[in-house]
C-alpha cells in the first residue's frame, strides 16, 4: 500500500510541475498587438486561436491527472493507519505531549516582591522644622 501511495504521490508532483510549466509558456489573450487597437476576432470569447489549442488541452490533462490523484491520495490516507471505526482525521485523538508535571508554576515566570514598609520618618521631622526657622 506504501508504494502506490509514493507512486500516486509522485505522479500528483509531476503533474503539477507539468501544469506550472504550461501555463507559463502559455501566450495571453489580450497579448496581440492588434488586440490593444480592438483587431477583429481577438475580442471575441475564446481569442482569434478558437476555442482549444494543444497548450491549453495539455494544461487541463494535466489539471485532470492532478486532481485524481489528490482524490486518490486522500481516500487512500483516510483507510491506512490506525482503525478507528470509520471517523474523520479531525477526530482522532493527538497523543499528548511529554511535558513536566504540573506544579502551578508558570515557567520563566518571576517570583512577585513582598512590598517594603516606608522607614519611620518621625524623628527627624522635629530637626527639618526646627532648622526651616
Amino acid at each position: 500500500m506504501q508504494i502506490w501511495m509514493t507512486l500516486i504521490l509522485a505522479l500528483q508532483l509531476l503533474s503539477a510541475l507539468a501544469m506550472i510549466g504550461l501555463v507559463l509558456i502559455q501566450h495571453g489573450k489580450g497579448a496581440d498587438m492588434g488586440a490593444s487597437f480592438g483587431g477583429g476576432s481577438s475580442g471575441s470569447l475564446f481569442g482569434a486561436t478558437g476555442s482549444a489549442n494543444f497548450l491549453s488541452r495539455s494544461t487541463a490533462a494535466c489539471a485532470t491527472v492532478f486532481f485524481v490523484a489528490t482524490l486518490t491520495l486522500s481516500f487512500m490516507s483516510n483507510s491506512v493507519g490506525p482503525s478507528t471505526g470509520g471517523t474523520s482525521v479531525l477526530d482522532r485523538a493527538a497523543p499528548p505531549p511529554a511535558s513536566a508535571p504540573a506544579t502551578g508554576v508558570i515557567p520563566g515566570a518571576v517570583a512577585p516582591i513582598a512590598p517594603v514598609a516606608p522607614a519611620p520618618v518621625a524623628a527627624s521631622a522635629p530637626a527639618a522644622a526646627a532648622s526651616a526657622k
